[in-house]
């Protein structure tokens, strides 16, 4: 796995935390319209063109809703701010990526793409895995408040009891 970072990306507890993501079974599953939706409410409360819910695999970063970015479903692990943001259990922001010493060779913020904004809470499992994460991302540097970070960790949580309520209904239906 290629890490544009300059950093470790790979938690010592990873092998755990990936069994507990794959216990919940949602991965390179179909669009839902509930994680869908939540995507566009999150995009529309911070005002920003992009909002995610991601999961964070063994190499790559599954977006399970993806609200600003048309046809993209995966991302390498090693590029997406994702792989960051579950490392703490704390949100992850950057204000203007370009001035962080970590992004300077990630093909997202010096890229094409031109990323300059991300703002990440972890998806955090009952257990204590951060399995993924509930993002925004802008192209343009920008604050994040108290307030703002307070509800991004609201919204993941909510992305939590989605995915365990998803794997619920799964199970019953077996």
């Amino acid at each position: 796995m290629n890490n544009t970072f300059g950093k470790p990306i790979i938690p010592v507890n990873d092998e755990e935390r990936l069994n507990a993501l794959h216990a919940y079974a949602i991965l390179d599953t179909l669009p839902e319209g509930f994680f869908t939706n939540m995507a566009h409410i999150i995009a529309r409360t911070f005002d920003t063109p992009i909002a995610l819910i991601s999961l964070v695999d063994r190499d790559r970063v599954f977006f399970k809703a993806n609200a600003g970015m048309p046809g993209v479903d995966t991302v390498d692990r090693g590029v997406s701010l994702c792989s960051l943001a579950v490392l703490d259990d704390k949100p992850t922001i950057f204000h203007n990526a370009p001035d962080e010493p970590c992004l300077l060779s990630n093909p997202l913020v010096a890229g094409e793409f031109g990323l300059r904004f991300y703002a990440g809470a972890p998806i955090k499992t009952p257990d204590g895995f951060n399995i993924g994460t509930v993002c925004v991302v802008d192209k343009t540097p920008r604050e994040f408040t108290e307030l703002d970070q307070e509800l991004l960790v609201q919204f993941a949580q909510s992305a939590m009891d989605a995915i365990i309520r998803r794997k619920e209904t799964v199970e019953q239906g077996k």
